[in-house]
């Protein structure tokens, strides 16, 4: 990691520090691992695990008894804390579209396809770990660099920089638009006249500022794990809200008037001939043509590849095995909070649910307490994410333009700095950029999640280390990215000509 400041490496055995398992030589300020002699019981260090089959420890409970030694950075951070930090990256404002999602893909369709994707986003967190534990290195810029030398280091760091811009960028727009309907909706502000507090723009900037700014600052990742739980700990809480909200709305709903009365309420999914209303029933299954829209959505909603190196860097006594634990933990929460996020907001409203959640409730009344509430902490856990995802970007700019530098302040600051100015610029002055936003996360997300792990696991894993079954797994993967990338962009193309706004909800 390039941020902090190396460990000292051994100076007694050169030789073995610059030797690579793959048996290419090493590029002068790259970090490697060294390789410690051998205990006497016989043991190894995680360098060896390039002569086990590709998919050994994948979602296994296989004994880890080798240890990792890095160069880069010593990790403090507990492995509960790393938990909370991977599972924020994953967490982000997607979860208030896949209510949505399941209404045109049906209950069994939508658990189908979740559960391919976080099946596929946990294995090539593995292919990662397992490339990071080959030759040494922590760094997705520097797995890129080794691979393909710098082309590599600067695709990879690009590919980063744009997806987490573009994932900064949509938290700050929720901000901008969720915070002053919340203001209004407290202050029973029903027409606003141009006051300062209810304008979005200036909210943004004075959220940016006294929050996310000063925990940008920190030098260490591990330092966020506190407000990631208490990131998830606001979502948890619009789960339960969710799951409550299905069990008190009627079905039909009714839209709010000022004039209703309390009789609204009395609405029954029963016809007057006693059978269940048509519209109030779930589908298992259902193909339209929105159906296709929810497919990027479900594929990109696990999206954290570019946050696991740098909190694998951070990992108090890493080990591959550890890691692979705290993605998996990770990624299995975020799956059952989606589902159940996704299906009560679906048996909720059928299919009148909107493409973001919260608004559906608005329809039934604007100042539901219980649901501005949930409006508070939704806005709360996106701030908070907002830190988890620069990091990344500040590692990916350090390590293009500053590779052998080591933790400084002044820099460490300034980047932050550009970084938060250009994304409150973008978020105020370009209000319709969501085409731009989709066609980087339909390049960007595909290179991270799919293509890049197994391209550079074809390129830096020895065939003649590897048993014959991994290299048409991985070409297999990469392929699945390339087909993502073509549909999304497909779409998004077909949006832009037809005119209509379904790739952007």
């Amino acid at each position: 990691m390039s941020e902090d400041k190396p460990a000292d490496t051994a100076e007694t055995a050169p030789a073995e520090v610059n030797a690579i398992p793959n048996g290419k030589g090493h590029d002068p300020g790259e970090e490697i691992s060294a390789k410690t002699p051998p205990a006497e019981g016989g043991g190894k260090t995680e360098n060896a695990e390039a002569n086990l089959p590709e998919g050994q420890d994948f979602l296994s409970g296989v004994d880890d008894k080798k240890t990792t030694h890095f160069t880069d950075f010593e990790g403090k951070t507990s492995f509960g804390m790393s938990v909370f930090n991977l599972g924020n990256a994953i967490m982000g404002s997607g979860i208030l579209g896949l209510a949505y999602a399941m209404a045109n893909t049906g209950v069994v369709l939508f658990l189908v396809l979740l559960t391919v994707v976080a099946v596929l986003s946990s294995y090539s967190i593995h292919l990662l770990l397992k490339l990071s534990g080959i030759v040494g290195i922590r760094a997705y810029e520097q797995l890129g660099y080794r691979a393909f030398g710098t082309p590599g280091k600067m695709a990879a760091g690009i590919a980063i920089t744009l997806q987490n811009i573009g994932a900064m960028s949509s938290y700050l727009y929720i901000v901008k638009y969720e915070f002053p309907l919340v203001i209004q909706a407290f202050l029973r502000v029903d027409k606003p006249a141009g006051e300062w507090y209810l304008n979005g723009n200036y909210l943004v900037m004075i959220v940016s500022v006294a929050v996310i700014f000063p925990l940008a600052l920190m030098k260490q990742l591990g330092y966020l794990g506190y407000t990631s739980g208490f990131s998830l700990s606001c979502m948890v809480f619009f789960l339960i809200s969710v799951i409550y909200k299905k069990f008190n709305t009627p079905c039909p709903f009714s839209d709010f008037a000022f004039n209703s009365t309390a009789s609204m309420l009395n609405v029954s999914a029963m016809d007057p001939g006693g059978d269940p209303d048509p519209s109030c029933i779930p589908k298992m299954a259902n193909l339209n043509s929105q159906t296709a829209y929810t497919i990027p959505i479900l594929a990109f909603a696990f999206v954290c590849h570019p946050e696991v190196l740098p909190i694998y860097t951070e990992l108090r006594n890493p080990t591959k095995k550890k890691m692979q634990h705290v993605a998996n933990i990770s990624i299995a929460v975020m799956y059952c909070m989606y589902f159940l996020a996704a299906l009560f907001g679906y048996l909720t409203f059928y299919g009148e649910v909107e493409a973001e959640l919260l608004h559906t409730y608005s329809r039934i009344d604007p100042y539901d307490s219980l649901i501005l509430c949930v409006r508070v902490a939704v806005l709360t856990a996106v701030t908070l994410t907002v830190p988890i995802v620069l990091f990344p970007v500040r590692r990916a700019i350090n390590q293009m333009a500053f590779p052998n530098k080591t933790f400084n302040w002044p820099r460490h600051i300034v980047i932050a700095v550009v970084l938060l100015t250009f994304i409150n610029l973008l978020v105020i002055f370009a209000p319709n950029i969501l085409g731009i936003f989709g066609i980087i996360g339909a390049t960007s997300a595909p290179c991270l999640i799919f293509i890049f792990p197994a391209v550079f696991y074809l390129r830096i894993v020895p065939k003649e280390e590897e048993p014959m079954t991994s290299f048409p797994k991985a070409v297999c993967f990469a392929t699945i990215g390339v087909l993502f990338m073509i549909m999304s962009l497909s779409f998004i193309i077909m949006d832009w000509t037809s005119g209509s706004s379904n790739a952007s909800s």
